[in-house]
């Protein structure tokens, strides 16, 4: 789906995958479950694209619904990835950045299934992103520290086109956004700040990783 011209969602996998092309290449942002590298590659194909353009994979935050696809992804593409220092550590691993403990038993019972149904194959990292960090992607796409979903979350925003890319630090649905809460979050009142700093940016158009991509994004954030 084409957000703005240059920009796209990548709909069919579980946590939502972004493109964006710019005329050095393409950047995809997150990479969703195993097996979402087959659907990214012919959406990309589907552009009359092909995957050894995408020179950049940025990744916001190291669970298995955003780094499933990025070894394959990146052994076909042979893009460098990008994400911050901790989360990096995690996906070198071939895990989470932080430990789930939920105190709900069938929230526990899922977590544990999902654990073993699904694993990410490690990967390195290229390149360690920090606050305020500008790519040359989108006319300037700014590096976010969002921490609180997990300990090392980005999110990314675009001024220029007034768009922000934001994981999982936000959810997004019919009503509008809301910030991360429950068993997934790592820090609550980190998860809360990083919420308001968002709010903060301006942001005309919000692409969460769960949920539609919200336009006037602007009076829709939570009051936190």
């Amino acid at each position: 789906m084409d957000i703005v011209p240059g920009v796209h969602f990548i709909s069919g996998t579980v946590a939502n995958p972004y493109l964006i092309i710019d005329s050095d290449g393409l950047t995809l942002i997150d990479t969703g479950l195993p097996g979402s590298d087959k659907k990214i590659v012919k959406y990309i194909a589907g552009l009359g694209r092909s995957p050894g353009e995408v020179k950049r994979i940025i990744i916001t935050h190291a669970d298995i619904d955003h780094v499933g696809g990025l070894a394959v992804l990146k052994a076909v593409t042979r893009a460098r990835v990008y994400a911050n220092a901790t989360e990096a550590a995690a996906i070198a691993a071939g895990r989470s950045s932080r430990e789930l403990k939920p105190s709900n038993p069938l929230l526990k019972l899922l977590f544990a299934i999902t654990g073993r149904l699904f694993k990410a194959a490690p990967v390195q990292v290229d390149e360690f992103l920090t606050d305020g960090q500008v790519l040359p992607v989108l006319g300037g796409l700014r590096v976010v520290e969002t921490f609180g979903h997990t300990p090392g979350h980005i999110s990314l925003f675009a001024p220029s086109a007034g768009i922000l890319f934001v994981g999982d630090s936000i959810v997004s649905d019919k009503t509008g956004l809301r910030g991360s809460t429950g068993a997934g979050t790592w820090n609550q009142s980190k998860a809360d700040e990083a919420v308001r700093k968002q709010a903060a940016l301006g942001a005309r158009i919000v692409c969460s990783g769960h949920g539609p991509v919200v336009m006037d994004a602007g009076d829709k954030f939570p009051q936190i």
